[in-house]
C-alpha cells in the first residue's frame, strides 16, 4: 500500500516546496508594502509594531501542512496541459485561505494545538489571533488578484468565482456543524452529518482545487460536473478518515490531545453510529457529556466515550465506510476520461489511496 501512495506523496512534496516560495514572496511583498505606506505617512516610528504584527500573522503559514489542497490545483491543471507558473497564485490562494481559516477554526473549536504546537489563540489570546486571522483572509485576498497578471481577464474572473463559491458552500457547511453541536442536538441522521461534510470537506478539501485546476485548463460545466461527482465520495471519505485518526491517532506526536472530536461535541459519522447502538443507560451517559463545554469534560468522561466506539465497533465501522467511499472514487475516476496522459492518471489513482490511507 505504501507504494501505491509514494507517487502521490512525492507529488506533494514537490508542489508544497514551489507553493510555499509563492506564499513566502507575497507576505514578504505584503509587509514591504505596509511598511512603505507607514513611511509614506510619515509613522516609521510603528515598524517594530508592524514587524510584530506581521510575526504574528506569518506564524501559522510558516509552520506548514501538507499542502493538500494547493497539490491537487496543481495536479488537475498540470494534467490538463496548464503550466505550473500559471496555477501558482490559485494554489497559494487556497493554502492561504486554509491558513486563516484555522486560525478562526482553532478558537471557534477551543482547540489547543496545530501543527505541534500552541494555538494561536492560545499564544496571543483570541483577539490577536482573530486579527491575524483577518489579515491572512485579506492577503488571500491580494494574492488570488496576482492571476490577473498571469491570466486573461475572463479567466482570472472565472477562478475567482469558482473560488468563492467554494468559500461560501464551506463557511455554510461550518455553519451547520457549530450550530447543531450549540444545540447539542440528538436527533441528527446520517444524512444530516453527511450535508455537514459535503459542505466543509468535499467542496472545500477536494472538489473546489480540483475544479479550479480544472478551469484553468479551460474546462466546460460538464466536466466539472463530473470532477464533483468524483469529489463527493472522496472528499466522504477523506472527513471520515479525518475523524477517526483524530480518535486514534498522535500524529507522531504532533497532537498532545486525542479525542478533540468528543471534546468538542461534534456530531461525526463515528458518534452517531455509536448513539444508535448503545444501550439506553449508555446513551443517557454519553448524552449528558457532550452536553457539557469542552472545558468542563473531564479526561476520563471522554475516554468513557471513546471505549464505548471500540465496544460498539463504531470506529471500525468508519473506517469501513471511509474504504467504501474510496472505493466509489476510484470508480468515477475513469469518468474524468479529460485527463488522457497515463502518468497524471496515475498520480490520481495514488491520491485515491493517500487520502484513504493517509495516518497508517
Amino acid at each position: 500500500m505504501e507504494q501505491e501512495t509514494a507517487l502521490f506523496s512525492n507529488y506533494l512534496n514537490k508542489k508544497k516546496q514551489q507553493t510555499w516560495s509563492v506564499i513566502d514572496g507575497c507576505l514578504d511583498e505584503f509587509k514591504q508594502t505596509d511598511t512603505e505606506v507607514l513611511f509614506q505617512m510619515g509613522q516609521q516610528g510603528y515598524n517594530t509594531l508592524l514587524a510584530q504584527h506581521w510575526d504574528i500573522v506569518r506564524d501559522y503559514p510558516h509552520r506548514q501542512g501538507k499542502y493538500l489542497r494547493p497539490g491537487l490545483v496543481l495536479l488537475m491543471a498540470e494534467s490538463l496541459g496548464v503550466e505550473t507558473e500559471k496555477a501558482l497564485y490559485t494554489a497559494a490562494a487556497m493554502q492561504t485561505s486554509e491558513d486563516w481559516i484555522l486560525i478562526h477554526d482553532d478558537l471557534v473549536d477551543g482547540s489547543l494545538e496545530r501543527r505541534g504546537k500552541a494555538a494561536l489563540h492560545r499564544i496571543y489570546g483570541p483577539e490577536i489571533a482573530v486579527n491575524a486571522g483577518d489579515t491572512l483572509h485579506e492577503c488571500m485576498h491580494r494574492i488570488l488578484n496576482k492571476n490577473y497578471q498571469t491570466l486573461d481577464t475572463p479567466l482570472a474572473n472565472r477562478v475567482s468565482a469558482e473560488f468563492f463559491r467554494m468559500l461560501s458552500r464551506t463557511t455554510f457547511g461550518q455553519y451547520a456543524e457549530i450550530k447543531w453541536t450549540l444545540e447539542d442536538r440528538q436527533d441528527m441522521s446520517q444524512e444530516d452529518v453527511l450535508f455537514t461534510i459535503g459542505g466543509k470537506t468535499v467542496y472545500y478539501t477536494i472538489a473546489g482545487p480540483l475544479r479550479l485546476g480544472a478551469i484553468l485548463a479551460g474546462a466546460n460545466d460538464e466536466q466539472l460536473q463530473r470532477i464533483y461527482d468524483f469529489s463527493y465520495p472522496l472528499g466522504l471519505c477523506f472527513q471520515i478518515r479525518d475523524d477517526v485518526l483524530d480518535l486514534t491517532s498522535d500524529f507522531e506526536g504532533m497532537k498532545k490531545q486525542v479525542c478533540n472530536d468528543i471534546y468538542e461535541g461534534k456530531r461525526t459519522l463515528i458518534l452517531l453510529h455509536l448513539m444508535h447502538h448503545a444501550t439506553i443507560d449508555e446513551t443517557g451517559q454519553i448524552k449528558r457529556i457532550l452536553a457539557k463545554p469542552r472545558e468542563e469534560k473531564t479526561a476520563d468522561e471522554v475516554a468513557y466515550i471513546r471505549q464505548l466506539m471500540d465496544l460498539h465497533g463504531s470506529i471500525a465501522y468508519a473506517e469501513q465506510q471511509a474504504k467504501h467511499y474510496a472505493e466509489q472514487a476510484m470508480s468515477k475516476l475513469s469518468t474524468i476520461d479529460f485527463i488522457a496522459n497515463e502518468h497524471y492518471a496515475a498520480l490520481f489513482r495514488s491520491m485515491v489511496h493517500f487520502i484513504l490511507e493517509r495516518g497508517k
